[in-house]
């Protein structure tokens, strides 16, 4: 994988400002990054792992295949390391770090324990030799956060926007459905579709309204 398909990767895994790509192998980018030796992506790991995590595609153990010499495989478990420690200041689980936290020997529990203690005290750390910044690591996963609940809310939004548009359709016409929304948005009707909202729509409207008919209409569905 060139470098340019490994920063579009980058980008679908959390870095916004990487253009993003077409296709993306998880665990390869994983590996790189790991290989890097870059203290930005490393400090990102968290959030690189968290939306692979997300999708369903990361396998730590494909990843730490991809990973030739020894100290690789030990730096690549020292950054699940402190994703974990990271995970757990913010109380977030994911069914890999719960899996990797029962096979941890003492030392390394002994090691997640005090990255929490210092990312709780936002002190410095290092990893493998390298400092890495306490609010930096937590400021990039808030954002993360932060986007991934904008993303929930605008894909609930649509979801909304889409059921009420389908229950608009089991009761109004095209043409019905299209004097509602007039209506409903304070847009001046014509003569003629005031007359027609009067006799037709305007009597589906009451009934929906009716309070007694909707309690009726959840007790049959079981709502």
């Amino acid at each position: 994988m060139n470098n340019s398909k490994f920063l579009r990767n980058l980008s679908r895994l959390g870095f916004s400002m990487f253009e993003p790509s077409e296709k993306l192998d998880v665990n390869d980018t994983l590996a790189r990054v790991v290989k890097s030796h870059d203290t930005r992506l490393w400090e990102g790991f968290p959030v690189l792992i968290a939306n692979a995590a997300d999708r369903y595609q990361f396998v730590p153990e494909k990843v730490e295949a991809l990973l030739v010499d020894r100290r690789e495989k030990e730096l690549f478990h020292r950054l699940m390391l402190m994703t974990g420690a990271l995970f757990s200041h913010y109380r977030v689980s994911f069914l890999w770090w719960n899996k990797l936290w029962k096979k941890l020997n003492e030392k390394d529990r002994k090691l997640v324990n005090k990255w929490k203690h210092d990312l709780a005290n936002s002190d410095t750390f290092h990893c493998d030799g390298v400092e890495l910044d306490s609010e930096r690591l937590k400021g990039i996963f808030e954002l993360y956060f932060e986007e991934k609940a904008e993303k929930d809310r605008r894909r609930k939004q649509k979801y909304d926007e889409l059921s009420l548009a389908y229950a608009l359709s089991q009761i109004f016409s095209p043409k019905q459905k299209e004097l509602f929304m007039k209506k409903l948005e304070g847009l001046p009707l014509t003569k003629t579709e005031k007359e027609y909202f009067s006799r037709t729509v305007k009597k589906k409207v009451l009934a929906l309204a009716n309070s007694e008919l909707h309690g009726l209409s959840k007790k049959i569905l079981g709502l």
